[in-house]
């Protein structure tokens, strides 16, 4: 295991804003990850678990203590319980035993679904997200086509609960194993047990920072329909006629990411974001009826809204986009202070012009926050995770 002394951070964010880490490692296996955090533990090190670093702002101090970047790499598909036999040689745990991964499974295919017709993917964390979503989608397995086109890696779609265009990961996840900072051990969630909310998870509520995710397991559908929900999908496969594949559905989602600088494109300056910078607040109908009449006109139109969600701490409430609220509130899309700004296709997104500081992106994160609850009451919460401040 190499620890490598003052990393530039910037260049694993797709922020590109950060200051150097202490100290850093890239761990291939969990054997590494769990010898990374005995060395922090053992010297009193602070240690932060990075992945795509795709929602991620570091400060421009960086990171006094370990980065632990986890690179544990591999996709498998279980065939039957005789499948889980102690292996060596993969990042994996080792009671997993890897099998053939080329090729699609057509949606007669039974050998790889259980008794519910449904197939089982075992995803290493520092799998890449988007090809990971692309390898089902070929598979023709559904449950997670929607979520095509978001970066980073497939350990933090747990953390975060990831969701996009009607589908979340929570919706699809079995499982996720991870190494427990606490305890020094491995150890398994159900997806019940995950605590899984809108944006939220035990891993980055009341457990934050105690776990390192190690692998996701995901349970998809062969041959299962594309989920569309999304308003602006519907409109489009409308156009193009007839019943959609998953591909194209996960085809289109990708384009209408990039129609909002949400998709990454080497050399597109709004790529140079962490996403939405702000989350979707959820309002109570009270609260939405004083943001109507605050934004009220002679049309006489509504505010947008959603629902909520159905898990139980969100019944009666509503969800309101930011973007609205922050477009309501004076702020265009394009809208500058110093070299960071809002993205000329997105409202949501902060990005970096070039050569951005923490500093000025938190700053403008501050005039936002500030004209949305003077106006409307409401205080925006940021989405990113803030390293270093």
């Amino acid at each position: 295991m190499l620890i490598e002394e003052n990393k530039p951070l910037a260049p694993f964010t797709t922020f590109g804003i950060g200051g150097p880490a202490r100290w850093f490692v890239e761990a291939v296996s969990e054997d590494e990850i769990a010898e990374a955090a005995t060395w922090a533990g053992e010297r009193g090190v602070a240690l932060f678990v990075l992945g795509g670093g795709s929602n991620l702002l570091v400060s421009d101090a960086g990171f006094n203590g370990l980065v632990l970047r986890v690179a544990v790499r591999g996709i498998l598909v279980p065939q039957s319980d005789r499948e889980l036999i102690a292996v060596k040689g993969t990042g994996f745990s080792p009671y997993i035993k890897p099998i053939q991964t080329t090729g699609a499974l057509a949606p007669e295919q039974s050998s790889s679904a259980d008794a519910s017709g449904q197939v089982l993917y075992q995803a290493a964390a520092g799998e890449e997200w988007d090809a990971f979503v692309e390898r089902t989608v070929q598979d023709n397995c559904a449950g997670i086509e929607c979520l095509a086109g978001i970066p980073g890696t497939v350990g933090g779609t747990p953390v975060q609960n990831v969701g996009a265009y009607g589908q979340e990961a929570a919706s699809a996840i079995e499982r996720v194993r991870a190494f427990d900072l606490q305890a020094y051990g491995f150890v398994e969630f159900s997806a019940a047990e995950c605590g899984f909310a809108y944006r939220r998870s035990r891993f980055n509520s009341v457990d934050r920072e105690r776990y390192v995710v190690t692998r996701v397991d995901y349970r998809l559908t062969p041959g299962g329909a594309p989920t569309v929900r999304y308003a602006g999908l519907q409109r489009a496969l409308e156009e193009a006629g007839g019943e959609p594949s998953l591909a194209e559905v996960a085809a289109l989602v990708r384009r209408v990411r990039q129609s909002k600088g949400m998709l990454m494109v080497e050399g597109d300056p709004d790529c140079r974001s962490a996403g939405s910078f702000f989350k979707n607040p959820l309002v109570s109908e009270e609260q939405f009826q004083q943001i109507a009449a605050v934004s009220a006109d002679s049309s006489g139109k509504l505010p947008p809204r959603f629902p909520a969600g159905s898990e139980a701490e969100n019944q009666g409430l509503l969800k309101v986009p930011a973007a609205w609220l922050i477009e309501q509130s004076g702020f265009a899309k394009g809208y500058a202070l110093g070299s960071a700004a809002i993205s000329s296709r997105h409202t949501l997104a902060l990005i970096n012009r070039g050569g951005a500081t923490s500093a000025e992106v938190l700053s403008l994160a501050a005039k936002i926050t500030a004209a949305v609850q003077s106006r409307f009451g409401i205080k925006l919460e940021m989405e990113p995770v803030m390293l270093g401040f």
